[in-house]
């Protein structure tokens, strides 16, 4: 009958090249391949406590990773949107009420054909909120004599040159056009909120609202705007028929101008002598902000909140490590203060613990790194992004996992070291 080799083998004594002499001691020594076997079999012997115990490590690297590609692929996206977007906007506001020698704002009739005729202009139209009379009250006339929904309205005057200018998305009907400001047609844009509130559910009756006592035909209801939400999704009529209804703005004129890509800061500085060549004063132009700098914004805020995220999933992780080694060691003294008896030295036990705890942090790292990389993929393909993950961030998650793991176990290992042969046989 054969008897199994004992594990414990691995302590092999050294080859001796001559005798020992008397008081000389055998030394002993504990090879990388054994120090391996020795780790991965320790491991193995507990697999759902080593699985758990990585998992920390796993979520932490993982949240590394995904923190890391998804702020660069959320910059790139920001970067993309802001191209097509504000870095193609520009704001004219009419400020020539400070100088008091203006009545009825300083905006030429043919505001948006001046400016329109500059190179490089998709759109321009101007706007200005609309101030009503106090007892005017928004109702809509669903039937005979059937009227719901009084409140004040928000009204904006503007051009069919700003509707295209802030990208106006139709959920249903049209858009007024050049012969509705020719003609102070009085027709209106509303909101789909607003028209919800309403009770406006399709235009094929041609539904009325009244502003006051004077009725608007209902021509198009406004799902969405790239630009200027806050004042083209309520209630829009065209330029000619407030100015003939309310009169002239008081404040708050001003215009949008949609320009080509690159256009945008030249466009801003050639458009107030386009307007007013003798007044250029009277209209202050705000231009697009820089897009580097509103990335490197965005970027730096959005990696420091996910990387404390992320480190403090590496500290749960590094925690666990701990504490599952720590739990090892003293269950494994009996094993321990044999090993120390057969030959086994404190560094040999420092570093089966070392070995172990590191082995548990680079598999976490690997599985980790794995799990981001799916995720930060997953999520740009969901939205439609391009994912960018820098091969860096990848090449160094592992090694991130591997340096918690032995961090992690120093000090289980430093204790595993420190126990006595004689005392740990007793237990």
């Amino acid at each position: 009958m054969k008897v199994p080799r004992p594990r414990l083998a691995l302590l092999r004594p050294r080859r001796r090249t001559r005798e020992a002499s008397p008081g000389q001691q055998d030394t002993t020594r504990l090879s990388a391949r054994d120090l391996v076997a020795e780790a991965t079999a320790g491991m193995l012997q507990r697999p759902a406590r080593s699985l758990l115990t990585a998992l920390g490590t796993v979520l932490g690297v993982g949240a590394f990773v995904a923190v890391l590609g998804l702020t660069a692929t959320a910059a790139a996206q920001i970067d993309t949107r802001f191209n097509v977007l504000s870095a193609t906007e520009v704001s004219i506001e009419d400020v020539s009420a400070s100088s008091g020698d203006v009545v009825g704002g300083a905006f030429p009739p043919d505001a948006d054909a001046r400016l329109t005729a500059l190179n490089g202009v998709r759109a321009a139209g101007t706007h200005w909120p609309v101030r009503l009379f106090e007892d005017d009250r928004l109702t809509t006339s669903l039937a005979a004599g059937a009227r719901t929904g009084a409140e004040q309205p928000s009204v904006t005057a503007a051009t069919p040159g700003a509707l295209t200018a802030v990208g106006a998305r139709l959920r249903e009907g049209s858009l007024f056009g050049d012969h509705h400001e020719r003609n102070a047609s009085e027709v209106v844009l509303i909101g789909q909120g607003l028209a919800a509130r309403l009770g406006i559910t399709t235009l094929e009756s041609r539904p009325t609202v009244f502003i006051g006592t004077r009725p608007f035909v209902v021509m198009g209801v406004i799902g969405g705007v790239d630009r200027k939400a806050e004042s083209f999704l309520s209630v829009v009529v065209p330029r000619s028929t407030a100015l003939q209804l309310w009169g002239p703005p008081e404040e708050g004129a001003g215009m949008i101008v949609s320009t080509e890509l690159g256009a945008a800061p030249q466009i801003a500085h050639e458009a107030a002598h386009a307007l007013r060549p003798d007044h250029p004063e009277y209209f202050s132009v705000v231009p697009p902000p820089d897009p580097k700098a509103l990335r490197g914004g965005v970027s730096t805020d959005l990696g420091q909140l996910f990387l404390v995220l992320a480190a403090i999933c590496l500290l749960i992780g590094a925690v666990g490590i701990a504490n599952t080694t720590l739990v090892a060691v003293l269950e494994r003294t009996g094993e321990i203060g044999l090993r120390r008896s057969l030959g086994a030295r404190a560094r040999h036990i420092t570093a089966q613990f070392l070995a172990e705890s590191g082995v548990l942090g680079a598999l976490g790292g690997l599985v980790g790194t794995s799990l981001g990389a799916l995720t930060v993929v997953g999520v740009a393909l969901n939205r439609e992004w391009t994912p960018v993950l820098h091969p860096g961030v990848v090449a160094a998650a592992p090694l991130i996992g591997l340096a918690t793991g032995l961090l992690a176990g120093v000090y289980p290992a430093w204790r595993a070291s420190r126990i006595e042969p004689a005392e740990a046989l007793r237990r």
